[in-house]
């Protein structure tokens, strides 16, 4: 399987978890070349002042968390902020707020020895048109990356994992493969 896969996100829990032979689960996956990785965010909730949009949660405690996890054998982190478009949607604020959450999340662990992988995902959800959807990630990476440069990151120590430009699953005209690329 190592040669298909380069990395794995792990869950707290597989982390430290064993196979019935006592073999950690990072062992195994080191064993055939894959780089352990692990989860640290704690989910979306709901961005006070806004119409349903979020905010993903687990900066509290964070630096504590990638110590252990690097202890245990992780070499990488992933967050995920989850941007929906919509009618006003997304708002200044929840772009701000996740991309300088996505920031201070990035830094934690660079600080901490993991590699960060910063996900502002924008979501497919919706019947938004495929400029809309670009336009909205254009807005959404510039913010993200706007506020890791203003959080220090080291941006060459770090992975973005970007959403696909398409138009929202609902929309009427969906887009030719050709234009998606």
């Amino acid at each position: 399987i190592g040669s298909c896969l380069g990395g794995c996100i792990l869950f707290e829990e597989t982390l430290f978890q064993t196979s019935s032979n006592g073999s950690s689960m990072v062992k195994l996956l080191q064993d055939q070349g894959i780089v352990p990785g692990i989860k640290v965010d704690k989910g979306v909730v709901i961005l006070p002042g806004t119409n349903g949009e979020t905010v993903t949660q687990g900066l509290d405690g964070l630096a504590d968390r990638c110590r252990k996890y690097k202890a245990g054998g992780a070499q990488f982190a992933k967050w995920r902020a989850v941007i929906k478009i919509g009618e006003n949607m997304p708002s200044e604020l929840c772009i701000q707020e996740n991309a300088v959450t996505l920031a201070r999340y990035a830094t934690i662990c660079q600080m901490e020895g993991l590699v960060p992988i910063v996900e502002p995902e924008v979501l497919c959800d919706g019947t938004h048109t495929l400029a809309q959807c670009q336009a909205v990630t254009e807005k959404v990476l510039a913010a993200t990356y706007k506020a890791c440069n203003d959080h220090h990151l080291y941006l060459e120590g770090s992975l973005l994992k970007p959403n696909m430009v398409t138009a929202g699953m609902s929309c009427p005209e969906q887009a030719s493969p050709q234009q998606v690329a």
